[in-house]
């Protein structure tokens, strides 16, 4: 055997032992595979009557074309080595390589001519492959470097066959041949796909693994004969995402009976797993594969299609409000942030992959679920709000557990939902800004049936209240105005979302006027049900004999008109324009009633106790903060109607009258005229509408018809439900 070049470039060399003397034919010829990475060891029972076999690095290689399994011919044309690299073309050496030179000179005029190439490995197998059955064990134990050669020779030995026979091939030989390279490759395909799956861990032990699987894609991929792994691209990415998969299945994930924080804990497992994996594809697998493989890229975009698909099989698991937002944060934060896609250790790599975002659709579906899980849980803590409320106060009869706000006593309710709602909000806010706007929404949609629901609850709780005992009459007031205070800070607070949340806002701030009304009317109906004896003897016999009834009357509107004192400005105005309107409203409707009539000069007498009356009135509303101004001249011009010896001069003021009280009826004027004076005459003409107060004030409205003169914001006698004249 000629000796070998002891430095960096070695020739395989064989002997013309490799010639059978005994007249060998083509089949033990044998097969030279070269792969791209050093020399292993040739076993004996693989390489026939080989002596030895070593690796030439050498200076004439170029460009990357043939095939990987070369067939060597059987009778080498000398004793020179037959030298078949992988992927390369070879030049022609100039000199005779059989030329009577000493074995050391051949060598290096061998080294000489051949470029370097990156450490091939060469695999010598027999032209007589292994069994199938033999070949397929090899396969199974995952000896890709010893199985595969032995297919492709198998292969070629059947091609050579087919060749030879031509057309009188059987079919039969034929059908079984192909069954059992499908059965080979199957197998193989199988294996691949099974190394893929695990390589981010064989990576770290088993390197030389990947290497040849790697070869084996990039040559099934070049061949175009019987045998190909079909779509090998899409096996071997295929093959990815199922090892992806695997990995995120393998992530620790505990019940919900087992661990609250189920969801949470297992994202927090599947982020450190996702990183994990990518560096070890980063460190360990990038440099295994070629380029074109585009290795980081396809991780990552199959932990983007794995990640997606495990989210919505998590979706289908999750009731509670926490977990939803734990899902959105991951899926929308977390994902991205520092401790996953964006940690240091995956750049920049990672800078270069398209970002992770799952598809809108399916974000707006956990969106969804997740504001109808927050609107249940606002809806289940706002009715907990009105629980509490009943049983720490109005079963006790005790105060809420007031906070001033700005000097006025308040419920802490308002305070407690306008916390809830900052809370969701906020939190949402940290996810996604738009997302903050929705929980917004959905919290002032949940929030539109609480007026209702606390005034149903709060009415059937404190209706007891109304009784004879006088604290409890008063406890049942200091409620209303507390509670008028409560909801009129809410209606404020709530008016600030009205640029996110226009229609919800809207539609909560009727409830809440809607509410507010209701208290201010349950006041008023109190102060009514207290004021009506005292008021029913106005305009009346005793009442112009006596102060008595209205004192009475005045004590208690003194006493209401203090509730207001105690109510926040918005409220307490509210509150004095509907006292201010119901006294007024009231106590001219006694007038109108015609159930009394001044008889002589008692009209003088009753115009100057209206004046004076009137005057209290004034007093006591302008304190309160009444804005109805356009109340306050009433009295007077009634007493100077009432006061009027002659009825020509009351035509000289129904002008002014009518335009500060337009809708005043015919029927109402009569009646005041028939307070003034109970003639017996002039009721006769009253009721012939032959009286000359009535037909110029039938003039006036008619004049103020044509002309579409009109004040609706001054209505009062079209409130009031005036009684006709007694016959």
């Amino acid at each position: 055997m000629a000796s070998c070049c002891a430095c960096r470039t070695i020739f395989a060399c064989f002997q013309s032992e490799l010639h059978d003397d005994n007249g060998q034919d083509d089949e033990d010829s044998p097969i030279v595979i070269l792969s791209h990475r050093k020399t292993v060891p040739v076993e004996s029972d693989l390489t026939g009557n080989l002596a030895e076999v070593t690796v030439v690095e050498s200076d004439v290689v170029c460009e990357l074309s043939e095939p990987l399994i070369h067939n060597v011919p059987s009778k080498p044309l000398s004793d020179s080595p037959t030298v078949i690299p992988s992927h390369r073309k070879i030049k022609p050496v100039e000199s005779d390589l059989t030329e009577d030179l000493p074995e050391v000179t051949v060598v290096e005029r061998i080294s000489n001519a051949l470029c370097e190439i990156s450490k091939p490995l060469i695999h010598i197998v027999s032209s007589k492959p292994l069994s199938v059955m033999e070949i397929n064990k090899l396969l199974e134990q995952s000896r890709l470097e010893e199985a595969y050669p032995h297919m492709q020779s198998l292969r070629m030995k059947f091609q050579r066959e087919h060749e030879a026979l031509g057309e009188k091939t059987p079919f039969l030989q034929i059908s079984n041949e192909e069954k059992d390279l499908s059965m080979l490759y199957e197998t193989l395909r199988t294996k691949v796909i099974d190394i893929i799956k695990q390589s981010p861990s064989l990576a770290s032990y088993n390197k030389k693994l990947l290497e040849y699987v790697t070869i084996i894609i990039q040559e099934e991929k070049k061949r175009k004969d019987v045998g190909r792994l079909k779509r090998w691209g899409d096996v071997w990415k295929s093959a990815v995402q199922d090892g992806v998969r695997d990995t995120i299945k393998g992530v620790q994930l505990d019940s919900c009976e087992e661990n609250a924080s189920w969801l949470a804990v297992h994202l927090g497992h599947l982020g450190k797993e996702i990183v994990e994996l990518l560096e070890k594809v980063k460190t360990d697998l990038l440099n295994l594969y070629p380029a074109s493989f585009n290795v980081f890229e396809t991780y990552v975009s199959s932990c983007h299609k794995i990640i997606g698909e495990h989210l919505k099989e998590l979706l289908g698991k999750i009731t509670e409000l926490k977990d939803y937002y734990a899902m959105l944060d991951f899926a929308i934060n977390q994902y991205h942030g520092e401790k996953i896609l964006g940690s240091p250790s995956l750049q920049p790599e990672m800078r270069k992959q398209m970002a992770f975002t799952l598809p809108d659709p399916f974000l707006d579906q956990i969106k969804d679920k997740y504001c109808n899980c927050l609107q249940e849980e606002l809806k289940s803590l706002l009715s907990n709000i009105i629980k509490v409320e009943k049983e720490d106060v109005w079963m006790k009869k005790d105060m809420p557990k007031n906070t001033e706000d700005g000097g006025f006593i308040i419920s802490e309710i308002h305070i407690d939902i306008c916390k809830l709602i900052a809370s969701y909000a906020d939190n949402s806010g940290k996810i996604d800004e738009s997302l903050k706007r929705r929980v917004l929404c959905s919290c002032l949609e949940a929030l539109k049936h609480f007026p209702n629901s606390f005034e149903k609850e709060f009415t059937n709780q404190t209706s007891s209240l109304l009784g004879p005992d006088i604290l409890d009459c008063c406890l049942y007031c200091k409620y209303h105005s507390v509670y008028a205070n409560t909801f009129s800070s809410l209606r404020e607070h709530v008016e600030s979302y009205r640029e996110s949340c226009p229609d919800q806002v809207e539609e909560l701030g009727r409830e809440l006027d809607k509410l507010l009304l209701n208290l201010r009317q349950a006041l008023l109906k109190q102060f009514r049900a207290e004021t009506e004896a005292f008021m029913k003897n106005m305009m009346t016999r005793t009442w112009l004999k006596t102060n008595d009834d209205f004192k009475e009357l005045k004590k208690r509107l003194e006493t209401y008109s203090g509730f207001g004192t105690t109510m926040r400005p918005l409220a307490a105005q509210s509150y004095a324009n509907d006292l201010h309107y119901h006294v007024v409203k009231e106590y001219i409707t006694q007038l109108l009633k015609k159930e009394y009539s001044c008889k002589g000069n008692k009209n003088k007498s009753a115009a100057e106790k209206i004046t004076d009356q009137w005057g209290d009135f004034k007093r006591l509303f302008r304190e309160m903060g009444s804005t109805l101004e356009w109340l306050h001249p009433l009295g007077d011009q009634l007493s100077l109607i009432i006061e009027q010896k002659n009825e020509r001069d009351i035509t000289n003021l129904l002008e002014p009258f009518l335009n500060n009280y337009p809708d005043i009826s015919e029927n109402q004027l009569t009646a005041i005229l028939y307070f003034r004076n109970n003639d017996v005459k002039k009721n006769v003409k009253l009721m012939l509408n032959k009286n000359t107060v009535i037909q110029h004030f039938i003039v006036l409205k008619a004049k103020r018809e044509k002309t579409g003169e009109k004040n609706p914001d001054r209505m009062l006698f079209s409130d009031i439900n005036g009684r006709k004249a007694k016959s």
